[in-house]
């Protein structure tokens, strides 16, 4: 089936439905000086439900998405159907452009490709992309999938297919969160189509051993960790012991969690602010940012509740007693990927440089002084100029994109 275009268009029904509820809002009681140590503060949600029901203007930011080239399409997974998987699709004019799949996380959606498109059409100077950039499964205006066992290999499974039938054999691809998972992955169980990938979450599973990675890990055991590395290994500290809470629900029981996502707006926003406010790096959110970003999780085709339960299934993949493999794989070596990693540093769990450098042949390493999780919507000009130049021309390796 051939792609189709798409424009999102909410129903006025479902507008008016959010307005209502919004405006039934009982919110808690919140302690004296509690600042965010608690979670999302009393007066921060106040004042964001208010501008939600009563001043941000959906329609233009509706306007502003299908300003995005959009389209729609049916792709058969195994096990699981075909699935209509939404996405937006910037094709290059410029000869031997190289296909790239950008890929997001939870809590982010498409659009955080939109300032990236109009940094990576080439020039004289950098490479020119054709970008993809799909809405998860379950995510955004993508279909939910209504069997259990859905779990990182199928979304892998899931956009690589996509790629196939939009004509792209051979590609690049780009990832934070989940899409860190997702895209190293497909590197791992399509070796001959996935060449390349850049990722902005870096999370090797350990550092390197003498077993695995003898030279890396002499090199690790002689070298002292920089004054960087040490903030960033205190990052990971405070994230796992402060900030894995919602993790543990997601992983563990997520329809019980999907009541609330999916009947109230305000602690939808409640629970996707806090990751806003605590995964960047002092990003200026505006109220307008914030309820758009959440509004995408109100109206999307699975409702907010279908997007968590990646986490449950990614650490279920045999069932209620599984395990985490693929999970636990993406953090390993994988042999034949060129690997390029940016490293930010209130990235959620940032790692050594020397714990990286055993995730694959890395062609292109990064540190930025500033930034968080969600790179392509806080600093859109430094990840594209990761890519210009990991993707350059210059470089020595060959993509071969054929």
């Amino acid at each position: 089936m051939a792609p189709t275009p798409f424009q999102i268009s909410v129903p006025d029904e479902q507008l008016q439905q959010l307005k209502a509820k919004l405006d039934l809002t009982t919110f808690p009681d919140e302690l004296d000086d509690a600042g965010w140590s608690y979670g999302s503060p009393l007066s921060d949600v106040k004042r964001l439900v208010a501008h939600w029901r009563d001043n941000f203007d959906w329609r233009k930011a509706e306007t502003r998405l299908n300003q995005l080239p959009q389209f729609k399409t049916k792709v058969p997974v195994d096990g699981f159907g075909e699935l209509d998987i939404h996405f937006v699709h910037q094709r290059s004019d410029v000869d031997g452009a190289v296909p790239l799949l950008f890929c997001h996380g939870w809590p982010g959606s498409f659009d955080e490709v939109s300032k990236l498109l109009p940094l990576l059409k080439g020039d004289s100077k950098s490479p020119a992309f054709h970008i993809v950039a799909p809405s998860l499964p379950n995510f955004g205006f993508s279909e939910g999938v209504q069997k259990k066992g859905f779990a990182l290999p199928k979304y892998a499974e899931t956009l690589h297919k996509l790629m196939l039938q939009l004509g792209y054999d051979k590609y690049v691809t780009q990832g934070g969160d989940w899409g860190w998972f997702i895209t190293r992955l497909i590197a791992l169980q399509y070796p001959s189509h996935s060449l390349a990938h850049h990722v902005n979450m870096v999370r090797p599973i350990s550092a390197p051993s003498f077993t695995s990675h003898p030279l890396l890990a002499l090199q690790h055991a002689l070298t002292p960790y920089s004054a960087r590395e040490q903030r960033d290994l205190a990052r990971g500290a405070w994230f796992r012991g402060q900030g894995w809470g919602y993790g543990v629900i997601q992983s563990t029981k997520p329809q019980t969690l999907g009541y609330n996502l999916a009947d109230s707006p305000a602690g939808l926003l409640a629970w996707i602010y806090e990751k806003l406010h605590d995964w960047t790096d002092g990003y200026p959110w505006t109220d307008d940012e914030v309820c758009a970003w959440v509004s995408i999780y109100w109206f999307s085709a699975a409702g907010p509740a279908a997007s968590v339960r990646i986490y449950y299934e990614s650490q279920h993949e045999g069932g209620v007693d599984g395990n985490a493999a693929s999970r636990l794989r993406a953090g390993q070596w994988i042999p034949h990927a060129k690997v390029g990693l940016l490293y930010c540093p209130k990235e959620l769990d940032p790692s050594p440089r020397t714990w990286g450098r055993t995730l694959g042949h890395v062609v292109h390493e990064k540190e930025l002084e500033h930034g968080g999780h969600f790179a392509a919507w806080e600093h859109p000009e430094e990840l594209a100029k990761a890519l210009n130049e990991m993707f350059g021309k210059s470089k020595s390796f060959d993509l071969k994109m054929g």
